[in-house]
């Protein structure tokens, strides 16, 4: 598949890497294509680099990997038009801009609303499905863990979620399909309970797991 990425941090790096290692053909989407960072990726891995308009138009299926105070500029800068009928990964959260309080960060929603609700709300035609907002960039591809760990997923699109949970079984993960898209108001506050153990803990090794009898 052509697979377009929207942010070239860290998270987005990752994430290109992890596509083209399974064999997609990924564009990494950034702001500034001269960014020395974006530049050096492309020398290193071949991974081409473009804007993020140009990512959301070449690609089959987007990958929304910025911060989550940029997220609602960064669609509307890759064009509503150029995601709508396509699937979109979201794997922000809307952390506040602000430093955390012994270890719990903030974030700018509330219980009642999501970032992913918001995004959705803007682009109403893209299929966005949350999915690697719960975990940080160094275990999102074939994490050596005792046991396979759990990826919690939702979005209004049966098909979309049917998708990216295909690509999370390659990127070993165990999928968890936990509804619509209100089910982000939960989803996204595990990424607070994540990051404890990383600021109290220096722990960022980690990740979720769903039991059953």
């Amino acid at each position: 598949m052509k697979i377009g990425i929207i942010g070239s941090g860290q998270v987005g790096q990752v994430l290109a890497k992890a596509f083209a290692a399974e064999g997609h053909d990924v564009l990494l989407g950034t702001r500034n294509i001269a960014k020395p960072e974006a530049v050096k990726f492309n020398a290193e891995t071949g991974i081409g680099i473009a804007t993020f308009s140009a990512a959301a138009e070449f690609a089959d299926i987007l990958v929304l990997a910025t911060k989550g105070t940029a997220a609602e500029e960064a669609i509307q800068l890759a064009g509503i038009d150029n995601i709508a009928g396509k699937i979109v990964i979201d794997a922000t959260n809307p952390i506040a801009p602000m430093p955390p309080t012994n270890g719990v960060l903030h974030f700018f929603t509330t219980f009642d609303d999501s970032l992913m609700e918001r995004l959705q709300r803007l682009a109403p035609g893209a299929k966005f499905v949350k999915a690697f907002s719960c975990v940080g960039s160094a275990c999102m591809y074939k994490p050596a863990f005792a046991q396979i760990p759990t990826m919690f997923i939702c979005g209004n699109d049966a098909d979309a979620k049917q998708t990216v949970s295909g690509i999370l079984q390659s990127f070993g993960w165990e999928p968890e399909d936990m509804g619509s898209v209100e089910a982000a108001r939960a989803i996204e506050p595990l990424s607070i309970l994540w990051c404890i153990s990383g600021f109290v803990k220096n722990d960022w090794f980690h990740a979720f797991k769903m039991l059953r009898p």
